[in-house]
This record gives structure tokens, sequence and C-alpha cells, in this order.
């Protein structure tokens, strides 16, 4: 007669089918940490806009996703170190718009922001506001364009180093209103913005995580927003497209990626978690409290499509001469 803990004393090679549903156990997405790479200094939109995603994607998963910065470079710092870890779906990365640039602003960049990169969501948009210094006698987008006709290169746009997304904004402006204006480039939105006050700038247009607080306060004069229409996290504002500069369309945008060659189980699991976090209402109201707003269409098409769309229409302008930072 067996007795019946003789069963259980058995080897496990006994058992193949036992052997083989402890191994899917044990392999089962995610069983451990996810690192996502934000490419961007901390404290930043993007930045925020991370972290919170992390939170309740972590929260969806049941593993905690671990934020880690490597700022630098237009990003090419973050992605580099992204691009060097396994394609298993424990490291994600935050792109931002510089990641549509990559390519062009540094030539010896080894990746490809479309071919190297799967994106898994389209995240986040940011507004742009375009804001003037309270002292020019300009109090929308016509009479701002009027203004700078008759200035021509005397008037003076202040944007961070060339590439930048507000730089960037500054050389569509110029090109689709048909104008003359000097840009001056700085190391960063805070010293631009403190000179735009001081009246050493006349104009810039700059996130409203930059600009919001001084607008409120009186310190500079806000006109208009950047999409194409009027946003709903600032909906006082007109556009500029609106206010007559046809085409004008751009926003502060991040995708979600992972890298190529993930096995597609891991991936399929990584969009669901990220198209379930998009939908929660707690990460919309948390976007909304620093202007940022979710896509209508958040899916990986819709973020390859956007990211395509960035790249064909930013090259020629970041290819073209750039004057040295302020």
């Amino acid at each position: 007669m067996i007795r019946r803990r003789s069963l259980f004393a058995l080897p496990l090679f006994a058992f193949p089918w036992l052997v083989a549903g402890t191994a899917r156990a044990q392999s089962a997405f995610p069983n451990r940490p996810i690192k996502m790479v934000v490419p961007v200094a901390v404290a930043g939109a993007s930045d925020f806009v991370g972290r919170v995603l992390a939170g309740i994607m972590s929260q969806i998963l049941g593993k905690p996703i671990v934020v880690e910065n490597f700022a630098g470079a237009g990003s090419t710092v973050g992605a580099t170190v992204f691009e060097r870890t396994p394609a298993d779906g424990y490291t994600i990365f935050v792109g931002t718009n510089n990641h549509a640039l990559m390519k062009i602003t540094y030539p010896e960049f080894r990746y490809d922001p479309v071919a190297d990169f799967l994106p898994l969501a389209l995240v986040s948009r940011q507004p742009f506001v375009l804001a003037v210094n309270p002292n020019l006698p300009v109090h929308s987008v016509p009479e701002l364009l009027n203004w700078l006709r008759q200035q021509g290169s005397k008037a003076h746009f202040g944007a961070s180093q060339p590439g930048a997304t507000n730089y960037l904004a500054g050389e569509l402006l110029r090109k689709l209103a048909k104008i003359d204006f000097t840009i001056v480039p700085y190391r960063g939105a805070a010293a631009s913005s403190q000179d735009l006050v001081a009246g050493r700038l006349d104009f810039t247009i700059d996130s409203p995580t930059v600009l919001l607080p001084l607008i409120q306060s009186g310190l500079l004069r806000g006109l208009a927003v950047s999409t194409v229409d009027t946003s709903a996290v600032l909906p006082e504002l007109p556009s500029i497209q609106q206010g007559g500069v046809n085409g004008f369309d751009m926003a502060s945008w991040t995708i979600l990626f992972t890298r190529v060659g993930t096995p597609p189980e891991v991936v399929a699991v990584l969009q669901d978690a990220a198209a379930r976090a998009l939908a929660s209402p707690a990460l919309h109201e948390q976007l909304k409290n620093i202007t940022c707003e979710t896509w209508p269409d958040g899916s990986p098409a819709a973020a390859t499509a956007l990211l395509k769309s960035e790249v064909a229409r930013w090259t020629p302008i970041v290819a073209g001469p750039r004057p040295a930072p302020g």
C-alpha cells in the first residue's frame, strides 16, 4: 500500500507538467521592479508626467516602477542608457519632444528615434504659451504681429538652446508668419524668463509651467496658446492660429517606449497597463494640475504617427544654421 505522503516525496521530474507550471509562474511578467528612464532633469513637467504614470502603472502591474533621471545632450544621454539595457520590458523610457530631434541635433548619436524605440502609449501633451513683456503695446496676436513687422530684427525672442522646443516654436512662428525677429538662445528657460520680465527680451513661447506664475502675478502678459485650437487646460487664451498664424500647432508631448525586441507578450502587458493608466481619473487630475492633458488617442499607433510627423516637420528647421548660445 502506498502511503499518502509518498506522492509528495517523489522528485519533480516525475511530473513535468508541474515543473513547467512552476517555471511559467516564476517567469510571469513582471516579477520584479521595472525601471523608467526619464531623459530630463527632476522637477520639470515631463519628469512629473513620468512619475505620475509610473505610480499608477505600478498599482496596475503590482510591481514598483522606479524612476531614474539621466538628463543631458537633448535626451541622448538617457536614450543611450535605455538602449543599453536588455530588451525584456524591465526598462521603459519616457520620450519628450527632444526625442524626435536626437539624430539631427547630435549626428553622432547611434540610435534612430523611430526604428530603435517601440512605443507603448502616447501619454501627454502640454500647450505652450505666447507671452510678452507687459510694457509692449500689444494685447493680442494680431497686434504683436503688426508690432514685429515694424521692429524686424530689433525685436528679441527668448528661447533655450537651439533645438529646444521653445526655440523651434520661435522658428516656426518666424516661418509661418513670414516675419523677422532675433531669437536669443539661453542655457535654460529660467534665465530667459528672467530677462523677459526685466525687459531685455520682448516675447517668448514657452511652457506654462514656467510662464503661468509670471502671467498670473502680472509680470508678463499672456496672449495665446500654441495648439491649433484653444486648450482645455488654459481655456481663457485663444490659439496663435486663431490670431492669424495659419498652421501654427505645437505642444510639449511625452511618449512611453520599451526596447525593440521585447517579447510580444511582455509588450502586450505594458501596453495594457499604460492604456489603463491613461484612462485613470487620478492621472487626468494630476496632469491637469500642471496644465497637461492626455491625447484623444493614446494608442501605440498614434504615438508612432506623431513621432514620424515630428521628425519630418522639425528636421529641416533644426538642420539650419544655429547661432551660438548666449
